[in-house]
């Protein structure tokens, strides 16, 4: 009989399951899984919320997998304010877009490394862009910067729309939700300080996002909004 192997996660959601269960969505390198936590309301179940570095142990070959031991190691990522709405937008993303079981390793490292520095009080702007980027990369819906899809380079001075199941267009009339090309080059550097590279990085990732999304809002989005 396989036995279990521990391994390192964090929880994405849960939400109670019968009397005194709890159904927890669990972010791991081997990609979301979903396990039942038995006895929610004792001693595991305090470790069942965001931002916890755990290990666990999950049984079952099934989707539905069972907790077999939960730990908590390390220090949780503390986060307050918009830090806080920023964690559970990319809760809300990964429970939204990974599949179930699809193993995910560098991406598990990269939220690891974004909610620390969330915890650090990094710049919001640049640490969201990059882990969405990251996501559609892992995801296989990335598309290049530094070349349109004629495979010319971007230039400076051109102007772009999105063809989201192709990349980027140059269109020589303006319209509107057009990205300037020097500031594609910019993002293709990572380069956050060059005049409205953020900008366009939020509308570029919000169009890129959108139709894998679909119609159904963000919860952490509109909690944003309110605020």
């Amino acid at each position: 009989m396989e036995q279990p192997t521990s391994q390192p996660a964090y929880v994405l959601h849960s939400r109670a399951y019968k009397e005194t269960s709890a159904l927890v969505d669990f972010l791991t390198p081997q990609g979301k899984v979903r396990a039942v936590l038995r006895r929610a309301r004792g001693k595991g179940g305090s470790l069942v919320r965001p931002f916890v570095p755990l290990e666990v142990e999950l049984r079952g070959r099934g989707e539905l997998k069972n907790v077999g031991r939960l730990d908590a190691v390390g220090i949780a990522a503390w986060l307050h304010g918009d830090a806080l709405f920023s964690g559970l937008y990319l809760n809300e993303l990964l429970m939204r877009l990974l599949p179930a079981e699809a193993p995910h390793p560098a991406l598990f490292e990269h939220y690891t490394l974004t909610l620390q520095a969330l915890a650090d009080g990094r710049a919001l702007e640049p640490l969201l862009r990059s882990f969405e980027w990251r996501l559609l990369d892992e995801l296989g819906y990335a598309f290049a910067l530094d070349h349109d899809v004629n495979d010319l380079p971007v230039v400076a001075e051109g102007l772009y729309r999105l063809q989201v199941d192709a990349g980027l267009e140059r269109v020589e009339l303006f319209q509107p939700g057009l990205f300037k090309g020097g500031e594609l080059l910019a993002l293709a550097q990572a380069d956050w300080e060059a005049p409205g590279a953020l900008l366009a990085a939020k509308r570029l990732m919000r169009q890129a996002l959108a139709v894998h999304l679909g119609p159904k809002p963000l919860v952490s989005r509109e909690l944003f909004r309110k605020r």
